[in-house]
């Protein structure tokens, strides 16, 4: 009998084509915990507007992204797995995903103690819990019926600060930046107001990176949210436009980081590297440099096998201390 860790990310199309994305997105926009709008009242719009137009554009999109492996979220995320394998030669390391239809979270649990995994480990890989993305996968574990110990987030680790401290201060070298941005994925405002608490941990992820920076002058380091999607506000304040204020300012070399991506996607590589390296620079800006995500860096996988084992320990000693 082994030990199980189960790591989970969003998902991707299983192609860059535009039925294939039509069908992602209508998979992952009709999830209520992404898109809180009643159903009779969203799903209408979902199909007869958003759909029609958004599948063909972001197709071209992942187009431009697809790799010889397949999507770049995927891929690392495979990477990560193996890697993984290798940190836990004795645990049953597996990976899943929250929509696409690739590595569904439930047959891959079910498998998993088909086999007599035990305990099973489950790390999603989003550091810091918000409903849209976290609340979803743990719906889906439980209705899987297996038991697990589930990680609901790693944003406040020390050692996960560390690394993105370390991979600011190796980029910040490489270069004269007037500004620093740790740009996360957004979420509507109305659901923090409902209590979500993403944006307490977005904040507590920047301080925490800026207490071990040694290169970057923490003072040049700011938060933004990027990926805004819909008429609806979202948290702020927004990359795009902040990247335009920085350029009228006169602040042209920008350093950007992105700590709620663990792997690279279509809103590192297009959004980012692309779209919001257009916005910069037509507005005066000179350098915009990107940080790399993880993607299955041998210290980010020495991590999560620390975090696994840790989880397990912890299970133990409460178990141990309930006799």
């Amino acid at each position: 009998m082994a030990k199980g860790l189960l790591i989970v990310n969003l998902g991707s199309p299983v192609s860059p084509q535009t039925k294939d994305v039509r069908r992602y997105l209508r998979e992952f926009l009709s999830d209520q915990n992404v898109i809180t709008m009643p159903k009779i009242l969203w799903q209408p719009i979902l199909r007869g507007f958003v759909l029609p137009f958004r599948s063909w554009r972001s197709a071209t999109f992942y187009q431009h992204e697809w790799t010889q492996a397949g999507s770049p979220l995927i891929a690392y995320t495979q990477v990560t797995r193996d890697r993984l394998r290798q940190a836990l030669p004795d645990w049953d390391v597996q990976m899943a995903m929250t929509y696409g239809g690739q590595y569904p979270i439930a047959a891959s649990l079910q498998a998993m103690a088909a086999r007599g995994d035990r305990p099973i480990v489950v790390i999603p890989l989003f550091p810091a819990y918000t409903q849209s993305t976290t609340k979803t996968i743990l719906e889906k574990v439980a209705a899987s019926g297996v038991k697990t110990l589930n990680v609901e987030h790693f944003y406040e680790q020390s050692a996960y600060q560390k690394l993105l401290a370390q991979q600011l201060d190796d980029a910040y070298i490489q270069g004269d930046y007037d500004a620093v941005i740790m740009s996360y994925h957004g979420i509507p405002t109305a659901m923090v107001r409902h209590g979500d608490p993403y944006q307490q941990a977005c904040e507590a992820t920047t301080a925490g990176v800026k207490r071990y920076l040694t290169k970057v002058p923490p003072a040049i380091v700011e938060t933004c949210y990027q990926s805004k999607f819909g008429p609806v506000p979202w948290l702020k304040p927004y990359l795009r436009n902040r990247l335009v204020a920085l350029a009228a300012l006169g602040k042209r070399r920008v350093l950007v980081t992105t700590p709620s991506f663990v792997t690279d996607c279509l809103e590192t590589l297009e959004e980012n590297d692309v779209q919001n390296y257009q916005t910069f620079r037509a507005n005066g800006g000179k350098v915009f440099k990107t940080v790399r995500p993880m993607n299955g860096s041998p210290a980010f996988c020495a991590f999560l096998a620390t975090l696994a084992k840790e989880k397990v320990a912890a299970e133990v000693m409460r178990h141990d201390q309930a006799k």
